[in-house]
């Protein structure tokens, strides 16, 4: 019953004959002038009790009448209730999004520091690639799968969001965090698996070297896009004294550019470099118009008749309607 009365799903056939409801309050204005003399002339000559509590009812006739028409007009407009289907082919990509904790990425030539700002612009582009799976590892002196490849786009914003320094050992293991990643895509049956690497310095630790990730990433056909975050020259840099006090001191700007690029340029991805938050935003711009999804939406419309419903209901209030004229209210109309 409530796709007969759900108007956001509701078109008319015939939106013309609408204009005519515009006529039903008319009608009655001018009917009410015409007969209110002959109303209260009524009243007077025919007054009796039982006259006395029909006429309490008789704004049923002028109700049912409204009813009436309203409900013939909707009628002879010929609603219909119109469902949309729609079937959406997606080119899967499947993307990891490796990105370097180390206590460096802590470093203040970011606002408010390099792993937040790297957070921002990673959550735009999750948001962005909706058809799209998506996975997220993290590294620094290891490496750790902090969510696998999934749709759902709010475990892995939470999952994101949750990301800081200092969970896992300290230490810069590029070459674990793009085996980590390549583990996540290794048995994917996207038609496209990429892998963004973004970090912030040279590898110092880890199990696996970077040059035996490369290998490992050309094997299974992973593209891997890498990003160096950092200003050029030296950046502040918060350190601990013994004591436990932080404070910011300038430290040099180390990234292995040289290694970055091998890895980009082997796998058929792409070097850049990011030295503020612009920089980096409109380096996932970037990625984000390379790696676009083709999404083919197929739609079409389903109309059902609903006039019937409302043709019997104006049919019902103007026959009760003259019956009621006709049997209890015949003395007094």
């Amino acid at each position: 019953m409530y796709k007969y009365f759900d108007f956001n799903h509701i078109t008319f056939a015939n939106p013309a004959f609408l204009i005519l409801l515009a006529l039903v309050p008319m009608y009655y204005f001018f009917r009410s002038k015409k007969k209110s003399a002959l109303v209260l002339s009524g009243i007077s000559t025919n007054w009796n009790a039982h006259a006395g509590n029909r006429i309490k009812w008789q704004f049923l006739l002028p109700v049912l009448r409204s009813i009436g028409l309203v409900a013939l007009i909707i009628a002879l407009a010929r609603p219909q209730n119109t469902f949309v289907n729609e079937t959406i082919n997606s080119e899967g990509i499947d993307i990891v999004m490796s990105i370097d904790i180390s206590g460096s990425m802590l470093a203040e030539d970011f606002k408010p520091n390099r792993i937040e700002a790297a957070k921002k612009v990673a959550r735009e582009f999750i948001e962005s690639r909706y058809t799209d799976r998506i996975g997220l590892v993290i590294f620094s002196g290891e490496s750790f799968t902090q969510c696998p490849l999934t749709t759902d786009q709010n475990i892995l914003l939470e999952q994101l969001k949750n990301i800081r320094s200092g969970l896992l050992e300290d230490g810069t293991a590029i070459g674990m965090g793009l085996a980590t990643a390549v583990e996540r895509l290794r048995n994917s049956k996207a038609k496209s698996k990429v892998i963004i690497l973004l970090t912030d310095g040279v590898n110092n630790a880890g199990l696996i070297d970077p040059m035996t990730a490369l290998e490992i990433s050309k094997a299974y056909k992973i593209r891997v896009y890498t990003i160096g975050v950092g200003t050029k020259g030296s950046a502040p840099y918060p350190v601990q004294d013994q004591f436990g006090n932080t404070s910011m001191q300038q430290m040099p700007v180390q990234i292995d550019e040289i290694l970055m690029r091998k890895i980009s340029m082997e796998t058929g991805g792409k070097y850049f470099r990011a030295t503020d938050n612009q920089s980096l935003q409109k380096v996932y711009k970037e990625i984000d118009r390379l790696e676009k999804t083709n999404i083919e939406i197929n739609s079409f419309k389903r109309y059902t008749e609903l006039f019937f419903l409302y043709a019997l209901i104006a049919f019902v209030a103007l026959a009760l309607e003259q019956l009621l004229k006709l049997t209890i209210f015949k003395s007094i109309t």
